[in-house]
């Protein structure tokens, strides 16, 4: 069964590679070095117009840092999840804990919103204590999708964990392999069976910025983060090998 290749995209730039190269799914997002933050509603609009666009899903992330939300955090997700599908996005990436668990009050109200469309838990997972319990609460919620790099920064580095995933998941829910995937990592990726592969496939370009705008944006010589259509090129052309054998 070929193995899907979800790309992860922060601007336009992202979009017109996805397009060209025709990957099977975009994860919309902004905020890739944060680890990825809900994206505006404006750029979730111009990714659904993007001509050749492969299947959109949003990433729900109302801001930084960890995943236990406070009550007024959690109306903005599901406010969040409501209007990415009413713009026309296919699913949404979501993902909330709470005391070391999965945020299942949370996420009974993320599936009645998104009402049907596609709900990816992502890597928020990869922090909880307990894989097994978890999987299990995800299967039964009404999940389509686990992303997961096994508990690790990098999933090349948790690949046994990551087939006791696939095998505990036992095709209840679909696991995707994501974090610090490169062309070279597909091949031990794919042989512990997951059905997708997530990466962000990015490089960063040399910019320059006169005044400071923040405590993590000083002014000086700095570098901002775009998809690298080389890279991608790579990932797809090393996923297509593993199909023909």
């Amino acid at each position: 069964m070929p193995v899907a290749f979800e790309l992860a995209v922060q601007d336009t730039h992202g979009l017109e590679v996805a397009a060209r190269l025709r990957v099977d799914r975009i994860e919309l997002c902004s905020a890739l070095a944060l680890g990825g933050l809900t994206p505006s509603l404006a750029f979730i609009e111009a990714a659904v117009a993007t001509p050749g666009i492969p299947p959109i899903h949003v990433l729900i992330r109302p801001r930084p840092g960890g995943f236990d939300y406070t009550p007024a955090e959690a109306d903005l997700i599901i406010r969040d999840v409501r209007h990415a599908l009413a713009a026309g996005a296919h699913g949404v990436v979501v993902g909330g804990v709470r005391d070391g668990h999965v945020d299942e009050g949370l996420l009974d109200r993320i599936a009645a919103a998104a009402d049907g469309a596609d709900v990816t838990f992502h890597r928020a997972f990869d922090t909880l204590g307990d894989p097994a319990a978890a999987l299990d609460i995800l299967s039964k919620s009404g999940v389509r999708r686990l992303l997961s790099s096994a508990g690790a920064d990098s999933v090349s580095d948790a690949l046994p964990a990551l087939t006791a995933l696939v095998d505990a998941a036992a095709g209840r829910i679909e696991i995707m392999a994501g974090g610090g995937v490169s062309p070279e990592s597909i091949p031990g990726i794919l042989r512990t069976g997951v059905a997708a592969v997530h990466a962000s496939a990015k490089h960063g370009i040399p910019d320059t910025v006169t005044v400071g705008l923040g405590t993590a944006a000083p002014a000086g010589a700095t570098t901002r983060e775009t998809t690298d259509e080389q890279q991608v090129r790579r990932i797809l052309t090393a996923l297509r090998d593993h199909e023909r054998h």
